[in-house]
């Protein structure tokens, strides 16, 4: 590794804490790792944007892997990272870069979200889950796929507890939102509600959520809330980055999964990328046929 570079690719948030806290991950990440060379940059609202972090990380490195540190993909990962990392390829020829696929809605977080929503049945007193509502409350974004995935996770909790309302609700972008989703449960009869915010780190949006619950706990006095945090400093997350930096550490390849396609780079210049195609194979392209499974960014 000593002639490798790991770049952490976050969001970025307008919240001051949110960026802060990404950099004090890295830094416990580089605790478990001294020997690894780890640095870290953002897509927006931070000082070290893409190319600059790029550029940071190919300084004395045959090889750079990049990492998207985001739970969901949608235009940012799936357009501009890879082409900011297209651009970084032609300013630095002599080094080879590598694109894991974000964090993604795997097993791995599952088993996060599970432990977040134990916490909030203990801070509840370990109700009947029958009389207890979960609502799981992600960003939301344009991107179907994405807001599906959050879906998935929905649909996994509850199949892995005996909750009779394993809900979903965002933030902003798309529907249903957290105030309905509520209401819906009230009519139901739940006695308790469980939220669970599908969030890494702090930032506008997880003060939002604060502000929202405490008004609804005013809305709603028979219900009793209990409301979970960020998750990004959980175990779980740095035991994923590292399987992750196994797998594209392993080979030459590793690629993002819209790095170097040419269907996003035609769709690219055509402002026009829709993800719900599926690759055919022909003679001129280069990799086996896939169908696209992107989640958004969180």
């Amino acid at each position: 590794m000593n002639d490798t570079a790991i770049l952490l690719v976050g969001h970025g948030s307008r919240n001051r804490d949110g960026n802060a806290e990404i950099l004090r991950f890295a830094a416990q990440w580089r605790e478990r790792h001294p020997a690894w060379r780890i640095e870290t940059c953002f897509i927006e609202h931070a000082e070290v944007l893409l190319d600059a972090g790029l550029d940071r990380a190919a300084q004395g490195a045959r090889r750079v892997l990049v990492i998207p540190f985001i739970l969901n993909a949608a235009g940012h990962v799936k357009m501009e990272l890879p082409a900011a990392i297209e651009a970084a390829r032609a300013r630095h020829p002599a080094v080879s870069f590598a694109c894991a696929r974000h964090l993604g809605m795997g097993r791995e977080i599952l088993k996060v979200l599970q432990g977040q929503l134990d916490r909030l049945m203990q801070a509840l007193d370990m109700p009947d889950p029958q009389t207890t509502g979960v609502i799981l409350l992600g960003r939301g974004s344009s991107d179907a796929g994405a807001n599906g995935e959050l879906a998935k996770m929905a649909r996994w909790l509850f199949e892995d507890n005996d909750f009779e309302l394993v809900d979903l609700a965002f933030t902003g972008v798309t529907w249903p939102r957290l105030e309905s989703v509520v209401q819906r449960h009230a009519r139901l009869g739940m006695s308790q509600l469980a939220i669970v915010p599908v969030y890494l780190f702090t930032g506008v949006l997880m003060e939002r959520i604060k502000a929202q619950v405490a008004r609804l706990r005013g809305q709603y006095p028979q219900i009793a809330f209990a409301l979970g945090g960020h998750f990004g400093f959980d175990k779980g997350v740095f035991e994923l980055l590292d399987g992750k930096l196994a797998g594209i550490g392993l080979s030459e390849g590793g690629l993002l999964e819209c790095d170097g396609c040419k269907y996003r780079q035609a769709a690219e210049a055509e402002h026009l990328h829709d993800h719900s195609h599926t690759h055919v194979l022909h003679p001129d392209h280069g990799h086996h046929p896939h169908g696209h499974d992107h989640p958004a960014h969180a």
